[in-house]
């Protein structure tokens, strides 16, 4: 009988199949120490000025972390690991690329769904000008982020195990922190011309 994985187990088990998995383009590992270092921002921003929070964690820490996933990752035969593409994203714990498209999609869809039909979200602000807009948008977005945490959490919770719904969500929440610590030399390697990582440290996690 396998042994239950602690807390912590599983948490670094997460955090490695997430790393060899997605995230071999060195592009991509800088992209992330870009992005984590913005969200680090956004998490001191958010008791502060919560609506500029907001928009700094979307339109730059977010887009710039889904870029590298999107075009700079192999999407074919993945022969560091020996599994294909299409069964990363089966076995995905979290957001698998289908799944952040239809997050980005909801994203987008916001600012329309507030300006044509702003009646659609009554329990919003009324609008009065564009602060309110802005005020009403930034809290329907911190929803939406809110909404896609939690529901994954809980989704996982039921059709995983408890556990494993809240290593991800710690994960989730840390992940800016622990981005910068193991992708700080992704700059370097991209200056040596180096453009994938061979994941040297695999055997460590065997």
């Amino acid at each position: 009988m396998n042994r239950q994985l602690s807390f912590f187990e599983e948490l670094t088990e997460q955090r490695w199949d997430d790393h060899r998995f997605y995230h071999q383009s060195y592009v991509n590992q800088a992209l992330h120490l870009f992005s984590a270092s913005c969200f680090v921002v956004t998490y001191v921003l958010i008791p502060i000025e919560p609506v500029a929070a907001v928009f700094f964690g979307w339109f730059i820490a977010m887009w710039s972390r889904q870029i590298g996933h999107f075009f700079f990752e192999p999407k074919g035969h993945d022969n560091v690991n020996g599994v294909s593409f299409a069964h990363k994203e089966k076995i995905k714990v979290g957001f698998n690329l289908q799944r952040k498209v239809a997050m980005l999609i909801a994203w987008l869809s916001i600012p329309a769904i507030l300006h044509f039909v702003p009646s659609t979200l009554a329990w919003m602000t009324s609008l009065t000008g564009e602060a309110d807009y802005l005020h009403n948008l930034a809290v329907a977005w911190l929803s939406l982020a809110g909404i896609g945490l939690l529901g994954r959490t809980i989704w996982l919770m039921i059709f995983r195990n408890p556990q494993t719904g809240l290593v991800w969500c710690t994960k989730i929440l840390t992940d800016p922190f622990h981005d910068i610590k193991q992708y700080h030399a992704a700059p370097l390697h991209l200056l040596r011309g180096e453009r994938l990582d061979p994941m040297n440290a695999r055997a460590s996690h065997g």
